[in-house]
């Protein structure tokens, strides 16, 4: 890793092992820990870019110097924010709403360099179509428990997989994190790291 640490404002494993993909390795995680209730009539796009800057700020805060980067995945069906699911009948809900069409899986991403406190910010959007899911599909996915914790109540990385014959953007956006864009951003305040080896 470069001179620069970098702080992960997030708790999730994926989003780690995402950046660990690219080489990237955070000195830490600390997670932001924030209200993450919708404002009425707030859209998806900017509700996920609201998340990630409060985030953002919420570790910045807590730390002298480094990078902050924080992220924040929505799954939007029309204008409807499906968060992750509290409960098995929430995650079935979720899950019949998406069978057999299109949704937007919506990443925003926020970096704050300490040294200057200066900001990055990038949002990123990918559609992804589940196919028509019969409600023993639904109910053995359920079963599985795959669905705790995942926005929109699937993980498309998991058995998910076998749902999804269509997405249009980034595989790794509806992963957790999109990867291209976050290197970017890293790059851009000036975080240096090694490739990974063969």
């Amino acid at each position: 890793m470069a001179a620069q640490s970098l702080i992960l404002a997030s708790a999730s494993p994926r989003r780690v092992d995402l950046l660990a993909q690219i080489g990237v390795i955070p000195h830490r995680t600390d997670p932001a820990d924030i209200d993450e209730s919708i404002l009425k009539d707030e859209l998806p796009r900017v509700y996920a870019a609201r998340l990630a800057q409060k985030k953002a700020e919420a570790v910045a805060a807590r730390h002298e110097s480094g990078l902050i980067l924080a992220a924040d995945t929505v799954v939007a069906a029309g204008r409807r924010v499906l968060d992750k699911p509290a409960h098995h009948a929430e995650a079935h809900k979720h899950l019949t709403l998406l069978s057999g069409r299109r949704h937007r899986v919506i990443t925003a991403l926020c970096l704050i360099r300490k040294s200057d406190n200066r900001t990055w910010s990038r949002l990123v959007q990918t559609q992804v179509k589940l196919k028509r899911l019969s409600e023993p599909e639904i109910t053995a996915y359920l079963e599985c428990g795959e669905w705790r914790g995942k926005a929109g109540g699937y993980a498309i990385q998991g058995i998910a997989a076998r749902f999804v014959p269509w997405i249009s953007g980034s595989y790794s956006n509806v992963v957790g994190l999109p990867l291209t864009e976050t290197a970017g951003l890293l790059e851009a305040a000036g975080l240096q790291w090694d490739w990974p080896a063969a």
